[in-house]
């Protein structure tokens, strides 16, 4: 089982109410998420304990230029966010180096599995 992992503890409030509905990654990472993978939702730090928040599947795997991201893609990474200039400084915060609008990400939208 595969872990969409998330490391910041901004994240776990918007998972738990199930207002996050995607993930915005750096770079191609098909080769890593797939449409209908069944992955553990977790939260925390690197080579820290995780928490399980949920179960979900990948209902849509997108790889495209930041400067292509949609509203959908940038209000389910974080409801918060409006513009892709205000995701480029959010990721700077996140992968801490400077990115910009041509630079590749995979958008990776998952929903919650019912047990």
């Amino acid at each position: 089982m595969r872990a969409l992992n998330f490391y910041s503890s901004n994240y776990h409030s918007q998972l738990i109410c199930r207002r996050k509905t995607c993930t915005i990654r750096l770079g191609d990472k098909t080769a890593k998420y797939s449409e209908g993978d069944v992955v553990w939702v977790t939260v925390g730090k690197k080579f820290f304990p995780k928490k399980k928040i949920y179960t979900a599947v990948v209902d849509k795997v997108a790889v495209k230029p930041i400067s292509d991201l949609t509203t959908e893609d940038l209000q389910g990474e974080n409801p918060d966010i409006t513009s892709t200039e205000e995701l480029l400084v959010f990721l700077l915060s996140i992968y801490d180096k400077p990115l910009s609008a041509t630079d590749l990400v995979t958008v990776v939208y998952f929903s919650e599995i019912i047990e």
